[in-house]
C-alpha cells in the first residue's frame, strides 16, 4: 500500500523524537569538579528591551547571567584548589599520577601556558591566573557593554561583553569597522560559552595582568577579593580609560541591592 505524504511525515516526525530522546542523555551538561551546572544557564535571553519598568529590567538582567557567572567562579576555585594541592606534592617530592599530570597539563594549556607548572614559580604564575572575577565586577561589565542585555551582540550571540574575535565569520561585522580592520565582535554558542569565555580573557591576556597583579596582592594579604580594587586593572578594556572604570565603579555602588539579590 503507497503512503501518503502525511503518513510519511509523521513516520519521519516519529524517527526524529526517537533519534532526540536517544541522543538526549549525551547532550546535557556535565557536572565539572561536582559543580552542579544551574538550570538557569540553558534559559534563552530574556527580551530585555520590553521590560519598561526600569528596576525591574535591571533584575531581570542580573537574574539572568547570575548563576552563570557564580557557576563558572566555583569552577576556577575548584581548579585553583587542585593547583594548590599538587603544588604542596611537588613542594614535598612526591611524584604526581598520570591522572595528576593530565589535569596539570590542560588546566596549564587553558590559561595560556604551553608547559605544566614543574617548580613552585610556574605553580606561582599560574595560579596568579587562575583565580576568580568578582560578581558585582562581571555583571557590571556585562550591563555596560550590551546595554542592559538589548545589544543585537546581546540577544543574537549571548556577547555581553563586547569581546572581538580576529578569525573570518567567527562573529558580527561592526557597522562601524574601519576598512583596515579585522575584528569581528564574537558570537558564542550559549552565556555558558560566554562567561567563560570572559573569565578566560580576563584571566590570560596581557592587558589585565596589571588587574591578575592586584588581585594576587589581595590574596597575599589574605583580603578579599573585591570588585572596586580588581576594577583599576581595566584600563585597557576600553579606549576610554579611567573615565570607563569610573563609570563601573559607579553603576556597581548603584546597582548593589540588585547584583546580590
Amino acid at each position: 500500500m503507497r503512503k501518503t505524504p502525511l503518513q510519511i511525515g509523521l513516520r519521519i516526525l516519529f524517527l526524529v523524537c526517537v533519534l532526540v530522546a536517544l541522543i538526549y542523555p549525551f547532550l546535557q551538561r556535565e557536572p565539572e569538579y561536582g559543580v552542579p551546572v544551574p538550570e538557569e544557564m540553558s534559559h534563552p535571553i530574556p527580551d530585555f528591551a520590553d521590560i519598561e519598568n526600569i528596576p525591574a529590567k535591571k533584575q531581570a538582567f542580573f537574574d539572568y547571567l547570575r548563576p552563570a557567572v557564580k557557576y563558572h567562579n566555583q569552577i576556577i576555585l575548584k581548579e585553583r584548589a587542585l593547583l594548590q594541592a599538587l603544588q604542596q606534592k611537588v613542594a614535598s617530592n612526591e611524584s604526581l599520577s598520570k591522572v595528576q599530570k593530565r589535569k596539570l597539563a590542560k588546566i596549564a594549556r587553558k590559561y595560556g601556558l604551553d608547559e605544566a607548572p614543574r617548580d613552585s614559580r610556574d605553580f606561582s604564575r599560574l595560579l596568579r591566573r587562575v583565580d576568580i572575577v568578582p560578581l558585582e565586577l562581571v555583571l557590571a561589565q556585562a550591563a555596560n557593554e550590551s546595554a542592559w542585555g538589548t545589544s543585537r551582540f546581546a540577544r543574537k550571540g549571548y556577547n555581553f561583553f563586547g569581546m572581538w574575535c580576529f578569525r573570518r565569520g567567527c562573529g558580527f561585522v561592526p557597522s562601524a569597522r574601519d576598512d583596515d580592520a579585522a575584528h569581528e565582535v564574537a558570537k558564542f554558542r550559549d552565556l555558558s560559552h560566554a562567561v567563560s569565555a570572559y573569565l578566560r580573557n580576563i584571566n590570560t591576556h596581557y592587558a589585565y595582568s596589571e588587574l591578575r597583579g592586584i588581585r594576587a596582592t589581595l590574596r597575599n594579604n589574605q583580603q578579599q577579593i573585591a570588585a572596586e580594587p580588581l576594577a583599576q586593572g581595566l584600563m585597557s578594556y576600553s579606549e576610554r580609560g579611567q573615565d570607563y572604570i569610573d563609570e563601573l565603579l559607579e553603576m556597581i555602588r548603584f546597582n548593589r541591592k540588585y547584583i546580590g539579590a
